[in-house]
């Protein structure tokens, strides 16, 4: 790297670096200091019957969007709505079981004039987060957070960086207050994100065990020559051994190989581990895929509490369904 190389390199992380503590440093003001009408705001929002609309014009329509998808995946059903749009027909997906979230940095926004009137007009809730707190849309609102009057943190004070991070900050931070008030638990999360990393990591071993007929069962007694039919019919390189429908013991690939000597004479019940390794089905996938990674075992059966077989699942259900 040359000088000139070095020297601008050095420059663009000492830009970066500078808007980063600006903008760090707005969230500490606003952090020790919290708008007025946050608790304000949250009982508005826990109040409502109907759901959140979220609007906002320019850079603050993309946060409103932001912190709607924010709120839906949280359990307060919201939705985007386009300010333009608004007074072009869609005020109708507006109604009086709703409560209103209207963004703007200047509190003037010309596009959002209709909505504030028709929220007025109705008597619908409106929680405003603006910079200003002279602005129209303060005045207007029956809540309305007010952002820190910290400079934007571009070289000429003026492009959105600051103030947009700021709202992104206070949405999130609405959205938890909810989530805290109506008890938003996990297994609710997960409801809202049955796909993807965030899915997986919440299925549980019922939803992804193989069940019925699919298992291979045998009993104590079954001879070794029948067993061995049983395993290779249904794939999974395992045996359960079980009496009266409880989990008695497994037969591996290991047991049987620990076992050459004579196997073929043998009954099922003098081969198999007894108290092998199992799986709940209430037990997360991702605990399941830990047991087996753990000792090294490729599948595992699935009991309930009175040691009853359930099911079986196996790590390669764990992969497809995306649990690593």
């Amino acid at each position: 790297m040359t000088g000139k190389d070095r020297s601008d390199h050095d420059r663009i992380r000492a830009n970066a670096a500078r808007v980063l503590r600006a903008e760090a440093q707005a969230l500490d003001t606003m952090a020790d200091c919290p708008p007025e009408g946050v608790a304000r705001a949250v009982k508005l929002m826990l109040g409502a019957r109907g759901r959140m609309i979220v609007s906002g014009m320019g850079k603050s329509g993309h946060i409103a969007r932001k912190i709607a998808a924010t709120l839906a995946s949280t359990g307060a059903p919201a939705l985007f709505l386009h300010p333009g749009e608004a007074s072009h027909g869609d005020l109708g997906m507006v109604t009086g079981e709703d409560v209103c979230l209207l963004l703007s940095n200047s509190g003037e926004t010309r596009e959002l004039s209709d909505l504030i009137q028709y929220t007025r007009r109705f008597d619908i809730p409106m929680i405003a987060i603006t910079r200003v707190a002279g602005s129209t849309l303060a005045r207007q609102a029956d809540v309305a957070l007010i952002l820190p009057d910290a400079p934007e943190a571009c070289a000429i004070g003026m492009a959105p960086t600051t103030s947009t991070t700021c709202a992104l900050a206070l949405g999130d931070a609405l959205a938890v207050a909810l989530m805290e008030e109506r008890g938003f638990k996990a297994d609710d999360f997960h409801v809202f994100h049955p796909g993807g990393k965030l899915g997986a990591q919440f299925l549980r071993v019922r939803d992804m065990m193989h069940v019925g007929d699919a298992l291979p069962v045998v009993s104590p007694c079954t001879p070794m020559g029948e067993t061995l039919i049983e395993m290779s019919a249904k794939g999974f390189g395992i045996a359960a051994v079980t009496e009266g429908g409880i989990l008695q013991g497994a037969i591996t690939d290991g047991d049987l190989r620990r076992n050459l000597d004579g196997l073929m004479g043998c009954a099922a019940g003098e081969v198999a581990t007894r108290d092998p390794r199992t799986a709940t089905p209430d037990m997360l996938l991702s605990e399941a895929l830990g047991v087996m990674n753990r000792y090294k075992i490729g599948a595992l059966f699935v009991v309930g509490e009175g040691g009853e077989l359930c099911g079986l699942v196996h790590i390669h259900d764990c992969l497809r369904a995306g649990v690593v």
